[in-house]
């Protein structure tokens, strides 16, 4: 009965475990966008931004100024048909909404209003 007992349970904790599901979405990766203008819509002063999407729906924001980290935040990402909201918990950074495009140059994530958001870095 005892070695009964150890099997079922053995056969629950291993039923119970669940796959860890893997996440392969195009946006996963570096991008980065050149500041044009001498602020962004986020009101920093900065010459370029990087964001770095990770599997797990977050990611890490940093502005530079003259090749030098200035900000650096945290932020969390989510698809839906096609459309990707960043956000960014804790700051008062209004989230952004992208959707990816495909050009002669590479893959661009561009916002739903039409303007550039960043370029996928190899």
């Amino acid at each position: 009965m005892k070695t009964f007992c150890k099997c079922l349970l053995l056969c629950v904790l291993f039923a119970s475990c669940s796959k860890i599901e893997i996440n392969d979405d195009p946006i996963i990766g570096i991008w980065h966008h050149t500041v044009k203008t001498a602020t962004n819509t986020n009101k920093l002063v900065v010459d370029s931004e990087e964001w770095i999407f990770n599997d797990v729906y977050l990611g890490r924001f940093h502005g530079y100024k003259n090749g030098e980290v200035i900000f650096l935040t945290d932020f969390s990402w989510s698809a839906d048909n096609g459309i990707y909201k960043v956000s960014y918990p804790g700051t008062d950074f209004p989230d952004d909404y992208v959707k990816m495009e495909e050009t002669a140059e590479g893959i661009i994530l561009m916002r739903t209003e039409g303007k550039l958001f960043a370029e996928k870095q190899d």
